[in-house]
């Protein structure tokens, strides 16, 4: 290392034992964030399986972060004591890619570094990106048949629309649509489809079983038919029906 002086060696080296002490204290003091007790243990309850599953939630979301930081401390440790074992074998200071000095200062900002600026491995910013990205882009996008003209069956979106119907946590100010203001209009394109018939008068026009006399039922669709025609008016003199012609 004749590039380093002998101080300034001995100077990385004592920070370099100073950091190793305080994460082993850290690790040690707080059981590795944590890990050391169950996801029970951290609830409070007689069983982690309750009815309370955003507890849970929120807990496994800690847990996430706690092994995150430890991962982070651990690798940060073997770090150090990799540099502190260069030091004893005298290959401190040089790029273990080039095999050059190490530039002094770098070494001073961070004393466990192996590599030289041109080659540490966190300098180069991954360009992959996750593979469930594929599959989530864009939405529906493996299940959805709505653009193909041949396919007409049940689909995702369908599936979703179905559980979207018994509420989410969007709000009618989310809607995709305009002049959505009641949250049993929420579902997605609830307005545009319509489930179990083909034209919206169907919805509200039946006859008997020998279709002779007609009858019309005042439900949701019906009163859309009524506010888009001139007998708007004459709506407020119907009983509540069905009524019969």
């Amino acid at each position: 290392m004749p590039h380093l002086t002998k101080q300034l060696i001995s100077e990385l080296e004592a920070e370099l034992r100073s950091e190793q002490q305080s994460i082993k204290t850290k690790l040690s003091a707080n059981d590795h964030y944590g890990l050391n007790r169950s996801i029970r243990d951290n609830t409070s309850e007689l069983s982690a399986v309750d009815n309370h599953p955003a507890d849970i939630g929120t807990e496994l979301f800690e847990r996430g972060k706690d092994l995150a930081l430890t991962d982070h401390d651990e690798l940060h440790l073997t770090r150090v004591e990799d540099a502190l074992e260069r030091i004893a074998d005298g290959t401190y200071g040089y790029c273990l890619t080039c095999e050059k000095p190490i530039d002094i200062q770098r070494l001073k900002a961070i004393p466990e570094t192996a590599y030289c600026k041109e080659h540490s491995p966190q300098s180069n910013v991954s360009m992959h990106r996750p593979v469930e990205e594929q599959f989530l882009h864009p939405p529906f996008g493996r299940t959805s048949l709505d653009e193909r003209a041949d396919e007409t069956e049940f689909d995702g979106k369908d599936a979703w629309q179905i559980v979207e119907s018994y509420g989410t946590s969007n709000s009618p100010a989310m809607a995709e649509e305009d002049e959505i203001d009641d949250y049993n209009d929420m579902e997605i394109e609830a307005s545009n489809e319509l489930d179990g018939f083909v034209e919206p008068y169907e919805s509200f026009v039946a006859t008997d079983i020998y279709g002779q006399e007609v009858f019309f039922y005042r439900n949701g669709q019906y009163r859309k038919h009524m506010s888009a025609t001139e007998y708007l008016d004459s709506e407020e003199s119907l009983g509540d029906g069905p009524n019969t012609y």
